[in-house]
Order: structure tokens, then C-alpha cells, then sequence
């Protein structure tokens, strides 16, 4: 049994959601504050991954990162290719976890009440201070909620990585992918080994967030009564 589908999946899923993290509050920070006639339509693009398929999204990519893509012959000049590449994986993760991670952070912001904030600028505090010392916090639930599921979307992404990151063993070969060759090719047990794997991670992962998010939630009720 080889656990290098794990490894890179973890890896992989990790990364992805470190750049989702802050990509996504970007985002939401931006759209949530933004107020032009474009909000809808700003929005529905950065949401566009979680509705279309997978495989639309890891053709997008093949033809973004393609050696004839915009992406792709930039990286050629310097000597550097992407596809069926281990960072492959990681773009595929990250594109397909952020509207996840994005939206879950702009529903946060905009629950924050106005008036604390108003409060804090009338009082003279920067808006970098305002953002990183009482939108966050507040928000933190959210964002904690978001990122969990963005490492989860991402560690279970299949299509898309598939399609820009191959199946190479060893290399970009991920449990979502290993379980579904391993089933094709009548390894019913392997394919078994993945799935209950992917499925205790991914559990474990949900619950911590779950004690995580409740206790966020009772140290800002016992701020908030103080």
C-alpha cells in the first residue's frame, strides 16, 4: 500500500488553504465594502467556481496554464512549466476552495454591526487597525468556519486536479484520484483503505471546527458581557 496519495493530497490541501485564507478575506473584504453597480456581477465570477463542474474548471486551467495559454507561455519563458506538475494540484485546490472560503468570510463581515466600526473611525483609528482589531476578531467564527471547509473542498477535489494535475504517482496522484483507479481497476480494498481515510480526515477536520467555532463563540459572548 502506498500512502504517497496522502501525502501529496495533504500537502497540497494545506497549501491551497493557506492561499485561499488570504485571498479569500481580500475578496470578501473588498466585495462587502464595495458599493458600485458591478457588486453583482464582481460576486457571481468569484462564486463561479463552486457551481460549474469541476472538470469545466480543470479545463479552464489546462487552457490558462497551456503552453499556447496567456499563464502558460509567461512560464515558458523563464524555463518553468505547470501542468501535470505538483503545483498543478495546488492551483486546482485553490481555485475550486476559494468561493468557499470567500463566501463564507463576506457573510461574516457583513453580519458585523456598522456601528462598531463607524464608532472606531470617529475615534481615530486607522482602517488598517479597524480591519485586523475588530473586523477579524468579530468575524473570526466565520472565518474559521471558512477555512476548514476550504481545506476540505480542497483535499477532496477530483476533477479538476485530475485535468491540469494528471495522475502521476508519486507526484499528483491525490486519494480522491487513486480512489477512483483503484475502484476502475477492481481493487475494491485499496479503493476502500482511501475512502475510509479521506473520510476519518475529513471528519476530524469538521469536528475540531465545530469545538473551535462554539469556543470562539463563547469567549466574544463573555467579551461582549465584560
Amino acid at each position: 500500500m502506498d500512502y504517497a496519495p496522502l501525502l501529496i493530497s495533504l500537502r497540497a490541501a494545506i497549501i491551497a488553504t493557506i492561499v485561499t485564507f488570504f485571498l479569500g478575506i481580500a475578496a470578501a473584504c473588498f466585495v462587502s465594502g464595495y458599493r458600485g453597480k458591478f457588486k453583482g456581477l464582481i460576486d457571481g465570477v468569484l462564486t463561479l467556481p463552486l457551481v460549474l463542474p469541476p472538470t469545466v474548471i480543470g479545463f479552464l486551467l489546462l487552457i490558462l496554464f497551456g503552453k499556447n495559454g496567456p499563464l502558460g507561455k509567461l512560464l515558458m519563458s523563464i524555463g518553468k512549466t505547470v501542468i501535470f506538475s505538483w503545483p498543478a494540484t495546488v492551483i486546482a485546490a485553490s481555485v475550486v476552495a476559494f468561493p468557499l472560503m470567500y463566501r463564507t468570510v463576506r457573510s461574516a463581515f457583513e453580519q458585523i454591526d456598522q456601528n462598531i466600526i463607524n464608532a472606531a473611525r470617529t475615534l481615530g483609528v486607522s482602517e488598517w487597525k479597524i480591519f485586523w482589531r475588530i473586523t477579524i476578531p468579530l468575524a473570526w467564527p466565520g472565518v474559521a468556519a471558512g477555512t476548514v471547509l476550504a481545506f476540505a473542498r480542497a483535499l477532496g477535489d477530483f476533477g479538476a486536479t485530475l485535468m491540469i494535475g494528471g495522475n502521476i504517482p508519486g507526484k499528483t496522484l491525490t486519494i480522491p484520484a487513486a480512489i477512483f483507479f483503484a475502484a476502475e481497476s477492481g481493487e475494491m480494498r485499496k479503493a476502500l483503505i482511501w475512502v475510509m481515510l479521506i473520510f476519518i480526515v475529513s471528519l476530524i477536520v469538521m469536528t475540531l471546527m465545530n469545538y473551535w467555532t462554539d469556543y470562539q463563540r463563547k469567549m466574544i459572548a463573555a467579551a461582549g458581557r465584560k
